[in-house]
């Protein structure tokens, strides 16, 4: 089974690009989208007949939401309300999936802003209630949690860290929160297989043609309840892909 998560920055716009070659290209049985920046209307957006598509939109148009596209029909999915309800109005960040085998959550974290002024939420409030949500639901069975997790886990996951440390996106806090998730909860599948691989980024700037020089961060993850570490059989980064701001990223996995 290959399971892809891609922030799309805009769905409405990726549709217009390059999408339906990518999923081509990446054959997922099931496709997990942030930042989709559109309401429900995305389920008849998107031409894909072999899958069905489930979103959760934003409140606030044009922002935000996350979609789960999927060849393999879920027992359940919506909202993951533990972490939906932590912001009001909801913006779309978080949706569960019972695959029966598995939980699948797909996550959209919140950026920290400018002058950091979404931290304390990110850090004390967001990060607490993700990490205690996934502890619950993996005493059920096992959770592969996917999505932009907005952090830069370590110095190798981003091209320039001595000019960043106060940033959005790799702060003390931000980089503690990722730290207790894998310590806690499960295993960042990239690192898993590619322990001291560098310049493997997810996400470049639009600015200074930061992608084709490659300094970028590496804020899209796969991680994975401890207990099926060793059912990942690789992990990739796809970024020969291109439309948005992001690369695909994946696993394959046998459940």
């Amino acid at each position: 089974m290959r399971i892809v998560s891609w922030n799309v920055n805009g769905l409405r716009a990726i549709l217009k690009k390059n999408f339906y070659e990518a999923v081509a290209m990446l054959h997922p049985d099931i496709l997990c989208l942030q930042e989709i920046k559109v309401d429900k209307s995305c389920i008849p957006l998107v031409d894909l007949p072999e899958y069905s598509v489930f979103c959760n939109p934003s409140v606030r148009k044009g922002y935000s939401g996350t979609a789960i596209i999927s060849k393999i029909k879920p027992k359940s999915i919506g909202p993951f309300l533990p972490i939906e309800e932590l912001i009001d109005p909801p913006e779309g960040r978080a949706i569960l999936a019972d695959f029966g085998t598995f939980y699948l959550v797909n996550v959209y974290v919140p950026n920290s802003s400018a002058e950091l002024r979404r931290l304390p939420l990110r850090h004390d409030i967001w990060d607490v209630a993700l990490l205690q949500s996934l502890m619950e639901l993996q005493k059920e069975k096992p959770v592969i949690l996917c999505g932009d997790m907005n952090v830069a886990h370590e110095e190798i996951d981003i091209a320039h860290p001595e000019d960043n440390h106060f940033s959005a996106g790799f702060t003390d806090e931000e980089r503690q929160g990722m730290t207790n998730l894998l310590q806690n909860f499960g295993v960042d599948t990239f690192r898993k297989f590619y322990p001291n691989k560098e310049k493997c980024y997810s996400w470049w700037s639009y600015r200074a043609r930061s992608r084709e020089r490659n300094v970028g961060w590496r804020i899209d993850y796969v991680i994975v309840s401890k207990s099926i570490e060793d059912k990942v059989k690789t992990a990739y980064i796809f970024k020969e892909i291109e439309g948005s701001d992001h690369a695909p990223v994946g696993i394959d996995v046998e459940l």
